[in-house]
């Protein structure tokens, strides 16, 4: 049962992260599809980085969520 909420624990701490410095998390993404010979880069990266914050409040959600169902279903 403690990893069901280990899970969203670190799910929410990815998420504060991705929420907090969105400009880290993309150049860390640009980097590592480069090393798998990819070139990424966002065309506007004000709105990239809009919605790289709106995936962490996602993910910070979507971990609040999972950790009060299952305190409520016990």
């Amino acid at each position: 049962m403690w990893f069901l909420l280990l899970m969203p624990l670190v799910i929410m701490i990815a998420g504060l992260v991705i929420f907090i410095k969105p400009a880290f998390c993309i150049e860390f993404q640009k980097k590592f599809y480069a090393k798998i010979n990819w070139r990424m880069e966002p065309i506007n990266m004000e709105m990239e980085i809009r919605n790289t914050k709106i995936m962490g409040l996602f993910l910070i959600g979507a971990a609040i969520a999972t950790i009060i169902y299952f305190l409520v279903k016990g």
